[in-house]
């Protein structure tokens, strides 16, 4: 059959209508990038990270008209060059292999990989959505088969054209990899919805699709069908995708309906898995929609019954069943409710998998899958019942059941890696909640309901990717961060206070390292150098910071550094003596003076005079510095401590994530301890003994000897290279996180207190406690470490909780198996 002339006004009608779907679906990706761009670098630990993520989310956003009118522009002419007629083979240009790609620029070689990233990523996503296309593609262009390699809507293009939006956007190549890695994936699930709007509006143009089956070769044989797509009857392949209709009922039996003769081995193997897929795919879906709907369940209508050819009755779960046979309406109630608790099985919300199990295997496809569901199934009896989670999370929770558990059956890494993102995302909610007293007002009521419309946003969204779990955790930790900055600038201006002082900090360790380096080619004692340069840099800085530098006792400080290297050298001549003893009370004064200012501890004091004292009384002997010497020596010192103090701008965005908070001691005056709840070293009894345990839960982290799984082939202990992160100890400084919960040892009574502001170099760290967290605590990284060392900080949480919750499953299961010992 000829090909259709690309002038004909059906084809050009219906291209248009398709380049509009998807550059509206460009420009919405776009503007969802920029939103996570934004997300991620709050969530950036690394300074460079974070403005590249900052500088390519405010690239987007400003370039966001000249990146549609520049993918559209690119898109149409991609589509265009196909549709014209094309030239004469003698016309055609030889193609181009990989061979001569060592003639290309190395910079087009990276772009052109870039865009075939992009529509590798578009093809793995949109699979059933391209193969419904190409059919009525097929259709309009007079194919007289479905073709994709001959479907101008193809992902090549849509990643092509994307791709060259993108270069409007930035002309830096490492920007441009930014967009493209963030872009990409989203722009990919969107289209999964342009394509079947696509389909449904050729469907609504009166085209109806060519037949599926494509030809493998021409020639002899030709006749042999290879389509895995053939397979399934019409009604099976929905054109939403992963959107199933709920209404929709069992998907139609296997081999038959029209071209079924037709079938080859590969159609009968990849059909039939994939027709199982969908099967379970459509079940959850079905499910998990239904348990999303706003309102209660009554006895009369259990889940599962509405819109859908079969109820649990059927299948022999009939209601949602508690231990004691009574039906368990359990519904969500309007996007932060949640699933109502089942007061028969102790659970905060009813178990869909338990309730559903038999439906649920009979749409699986093997004996494994059984084992899956009935793994996930025990881990959310636990979670549901776990006494750490607030019941109001918990039911958020109990709505991403069918959601994870589509994921642990396609996902044999959910139940191996801590760091999986649905596992991750699962315990940051419940440890996250543990930190807040109050659901119904203030952060805590702010908190859940965002939850709810991210738990929301991961149901209605394509809950089986894990990336769509990645993406969530990292808007909820930007949440976090954004709530916890309020509520600590709420508080008297804590953060900015302290983001001063660590600014100060970081002159400061500037200002070390310039001494250091001045005085290093400086003949005289260690202990001096190391004393200048450690402790009385610090003097210096203090002065000038609150007198300023030109102020007097800033000046008197600066001489008396010089004055107390010259005060060591040996002095053999009556005048040297005399100008010494004249000079040294008023060094000592001012030494005693700049130490008072930074509040040196007095056993430093003591170990520094214990050096000086002594190497004074023998500078009064030997032969005496020549006055060449002496002179170089005290223009060289006054050169060193002369030289201005760094500006904070110069030292705040090169020294961050660099500050050795350790090795130096911020300065606060009284009002300012007052005023940001600073704990010092004297308000806590370091001689008292902290013996209450607190892990209430420390059983549920105890593992049970590994031959406890009664004949289950799921490995449920977490591997050994994923460690646990630490919950008390020295090592818990370094794991602490942003709205979590902790435990406080200060006034001989614990406090649980919320993490709620880390300095951006984590030399200072605020805590904040009591009912709606209106009380600050703020703490020095080298008093928090002292904390964590001597166990008076503590995480509330033992275990994350699916970790808890695993434990607890393994040791049903080692019952179990006790039990049925016992029976036979």
């Amino acid at each position: 059959m000829s090909a259709m002339n690309p002038t004909e006004p059906s084809l050009q009608a219906a291209i248009n209508a398709a380049i509009g779907h998807i550059a509206v679906t460009a420009a919405t990706a776009a503007e969802r990038a920029a939103e996570l761009l934004g997300g991620m670098a709050s969530a950036a630990t690394r300074v460079q990270q974070r403005e590249a993520y900052l500088g390519a989310r405010s690239e987007l956003r400003r370039q966001l008209p000249s990146f549609g009118h520049s993918f559209d522009e690119a898109l149409r002419a991609k589509i265009r060059g196909e549709l014209d007629p094309r030239p004469s083979p003698q016309q055609q240009p030889a193609g181009t292999n990989w061979m001569s790609l060592s003639l290309v620029d190395d910079s087009e070689v990276e772009e052109r990989m870039l865009s075939d990233r992009i529509s590798q990523a578009i093809s793995h996503e949109c699979e059933w959505e391209l193969s419904d296309l190409a059919a009525y593609m097929g259709a309009l262009m007079r194919i007289g088969h479905a073709d994709a390699e001959r479907n101008p809507l193809r992902p090549d293009n849509v990643g092509a054209a994307l791709y060259t939006a993108i270069g409007k956007v930035s002309t830096d190549l490492e920007m441009r990899k930014i967009l493209a890695r963030e872009l990409g994936p989203v722009m990919a699930k969107a289209m999964r919805l342009c394509y079947a709007e696509i389909v449904r509006d050729l469907q609504a143009r009166g085209i109806q699709p060519a037949n599926m089956n494509v030809r493998s070769v021409e020639g002899p044989g030709s006749d042999r069908v290879i389509s895995g797509y053939a397979s399934l009857p019409r009604d099976e392949a929905l054109s939403s995708g992963s959107h199933f209709d709920s209404g929709q009922g069992e998907l139609s039996s296997r081999g038959t309906g029209p071209g079924s003769s037709q079938r080859g081995s590969l159609g009968r193997g990849a059909g039939a898995q994939a027709v199982a897929d969908a099967e379970m795919m459509s079940l959850i879906r079905r499910l998990t929609f239904i348990a999303s709907q706003p309102g209660g369940l009554d006895d009369a209508e259990p889940l599962g019954a509405r819109g859908h050819g079969r109820s649990p009755s059927q299948s022999g779960t009939g209601r949602l069943q508690g231990t004691g046979g009574g039906s368990m309406p359990g519904a969500l109630g309007g996007g932060t409710g949640g699933l109502r608790g089942d007061g028969l099985t102790g659970l905060m919300a009813v178990n869909l998998i338990r309730a559903h199990r038999d439906e649920l295997r009979q749409a699986s496809s093997g004996t494994l899958d059984h084992m899956v569901i009935d793994v996930v199934g025990s881990l959310f009896d636990q979670i549901l019942s776990d006494s750490r989670v607030p019941p109001q999370m918990a039911r958020q929770i109990a709505r991403l059941q069918l959601p994870v558990l589509r994921v642990a059956l396609s996902d044999a890494s959910f139940f191996s890696s801590r760091k999986h993102p649905v596992r991750r995302f699962v315990n940051r909610i419940a440890s996250l909640a543990c930190a807040f007293d109050d659901f119904d007002d203030g952060p805590g009521r702010q908190f859940l309901a965002r939850v709810g419309e991210l738990v929301q946003e991961i149901i209605e969204g394509d809950f089986d990717q894990v990336d769509v779990y990645a993406a969530k955790l990292t808007l909820l930790e930007a949440f976090i961060a954004q709530q916890n900055e309020s509520d600590v600038q709420s508080n008297g201006a804590t953060a900015s206070l302290l983001d001063g002082k660590e600014s100060d900090l970081r002159v400061q360790q500037r200002y070390m390292q310039q001494l250091h380096v001045a005085l290093a080619p400086l003949a005289m004692q260690d202990y001096l150098r190391d004393f200048l340069w450690q402790v009385w840099s610090q003097a210096l800085v203090l002065a000038a910071r609150r007198d300023g530098p030109a102020a007097e006792r800033t000046q008197r400080l600066r001489r008396a550094a010089s004055e107390l290297v010259l005060s060591v050298q040996p002095k053999g001549t009556p005048a040297l003596r005399k100008t010494f003893l004249m000079q040294l009370p008023g060094l000592m004064k001012t030494l005693n003076e700049g130490m008072a200012l930074i509040g040196l501890p007095e056993e430093a004091q003591k170990e520094f005079f214990g050096k000086l004292l002594p190497a004074h009384a023998e500078s009064l002997k030997g032969q005496p510095m020549s006055d060449l010497d002496r002179n170089m020596l005290a223009k060289q010192l006054e050169a060193a401590f002369d030289a201005p103090l760094p500006r904070a701008d110069q030292v705040s965005s090169s020294q961050a994530g660099a500050l050795d908070a350790a090795a130096i001691e911020p300065h606060f005056s009284a009002e300012e301890v007052k005023r940001v709840g600073l704990v010092t070293e004297s308000a806590v009894d370091w001689d008292g003994k902290v013996d209450i345990d607190l892990s209430a839960d420390v059983a549920d982290t105890l593992e049970p000897q590994q031959d406890v799984d009664p004949g289950v082939d799921i490995d449920l202990s977490v591997a050994t290279a994923d460690p646990a992160e630490p919950s008390q100890g020295p090592q818990l400084i370094d794991h602490l996180r942003l709205g979590f919960a902790y435990q406080m040892h200060l006034k001989d009574k614990w406090q649980k207190v919320r993490l709620s502001y880390v300095s951006q170099g984590r030399t200072f760290f605020v805590f904040t406690h009591g009912r709606g967290h209106q009380e600050t605590l703020s703490l020095t990284a080298r008093m928090l470490a002292r904390m964590c060392d001597t166990n008076r900080l503590r995480a509330v949480e033992s275990s994350y909780l699916l970790e808890r919750a695993t434990a607890r499953a393994r040791r049903q299961l080692a019952a179990m198996k006790t039990e049925a010992a016992v029976a036979h």
